[in-house]
């Protein structure tokens, strides 16, 4: 990493005092994203999608990660793996919508066709008038290249190097504090599309880890006093929590309930509402202030609930969220102040999971090629 990138993290890894947070540069600017995508989003297992999205053999998903193009495939067995959105051809995007391949995946400019596994089936013609594979072509070394793909559930993650370690261990926290919920019983009932968001990614996971706005940003949609709040710090997995007498899910209108609010690092969320609610986040980071974002509600334990029931607790989720967006597109704006050239002043009891955050991005971006599981090698240059 260059050495004045580098010096910009300085005051973040060696303030005294109370901590800080990210510079405004880690937010702001195109070659930190670019070093962020080969690190951060490259190395670490990225959440890209659900599986009940890829319900039939031949549904595919076009996605991008770390700024990259990537296809997912229910394949002939049902499974679903992830191989680079491109033509070994020419290295044209082979989909770009969502949609049902059927058996093959047709590039559109010169027809060659893979099977749902990614090997070669057809490169009309590219050997001449009647040859389709010229001499020391061989179909089989120009398969699509796969890339390293786990399902967890109903989500879909994938690590673009290859190197990190198995899922199951970097998201072994999570999955202890999960533990409990009867996930066969677990029921998607509602999507919510937020399309792009004018914010960089870590804003949208540390507002979420973060309990300390919940009482202020969103006192009309929910009810859950600061000090009942507390903050989880466990390995990859971070975020908060707040424990209540009264159990209402948000289905008459309000959220007043015991809730979980967990992540795993880099880029999945996940809200646990008691007794019988679950909220996954998709966040896909497109830029240095472009975030898509996309919300499943689950039921758990069997519940059914009405339409109706369903509208309102839709309604109630687009209101958080979109409170939660202004926040972190006014973030954003934020960074464009000398003011934020050295990061805001964070609180040490609320805002420690910000700070465990931000502190994997550094040893990702700054470390001698580790995920974030790993030790980093390097220390600032």
């Amino acid at each position: 990493m260059e050495n004045d990138i580098a010096a910009a993290f300085v005051p973040f890894r060696e303030g005294e005092g109370l901590a800080h947070g990210l510079p405004a540069n880690a937010y702001t600017q195109d070659r930190f994203w670019q070093v962020e995508c080969d690190t951060v989003l490259a190395r670490n297992w990225v959440c890209v999608g659900f599986a009940h999205e890829l319900a039939q053999v031949g549904d595919t998903v076009p996605v991008h990660v770390a700024g990259k193009p990537v296809l997912l495939v229910k394949n002939r067995k049902g499974n679903i793996g992830a191989f680079h959105n491109v033509c070994r051809h020419r290295c044209l995007t082979l989909v770009e919508e969502a949609k049902n391949v059927g058996k093959l995946i047709r590039c559109p400019y010169h027809a060659w066709s893979y099977d749902l596994e990614g090997a070669l089936k057809a490169s009309p013609y590219f050997g001449g008038k009647t040859e389709h594979q010229p001499e020391g072509f061989k179909a089989e070394d120009n398969s699509l290249i796969p890339v390293r793909v786990a399902i967890w559930h109903d989500w879909i993650f994938v690590n673009l190097d290859g190197n990190a370690e198995p899922f199951e261990t970097c998201a072994a926290p999570l999955i202890e504090r999960l533990a409990g919920i009867d996930f066969d019983l677990v029921r998607p009932v509602a999507t919510l599309d937020f399309g792009e968001i004018a914010t960089n990614w870590k804003f949208i996971m540390e507002n979420f880890i973060e309990p300390y706005h919940v009482q202020f940003v969103h006192r009309t949609t929910t009810d859950q006093p600061l000090t009942d709040h507390y903050t989880i710090v466990d390995g990859l997995c971070l975020g908060s929590a707040v424990d209540l007498e009264q159990e209402d899910t948000g289905t008459k209108g309000g959220l007043a309930v015991s809730s979980r609010y967990l992540t795993l690092f880099p880029n999945f969320i996940v809200g646990r509402y008691f007794p019988d609610q679950l909220g996954v986040y998709l966040n896909i980071p497109l830029g240095p202030n472009r975030t898509a974002q996309k919300r499943v509600i689950y039921t758990t334990e069997g519940q059914v609930l009405s339409d109706a029931q369903i509208e309102d607790l839709k309604r109630l989720w687009w209101d958080v969220h979109k409170e939660d967006h202004e926040m972190c597109e006014r973030l954003q704006h934020g960074r464009s102040s000398p003011v934020s050239t050295e990061g805001g002043v964070l609180s040490p009891h609320w805002e420690d999971s910000v700070r465990a955050f931000q502190e994997l991005i550094v040893r990702c971006a700054f470390g001698d090629g580790e995920d974030a599981t790993g030790n980093a090698k390097e220390e600032l240059r």
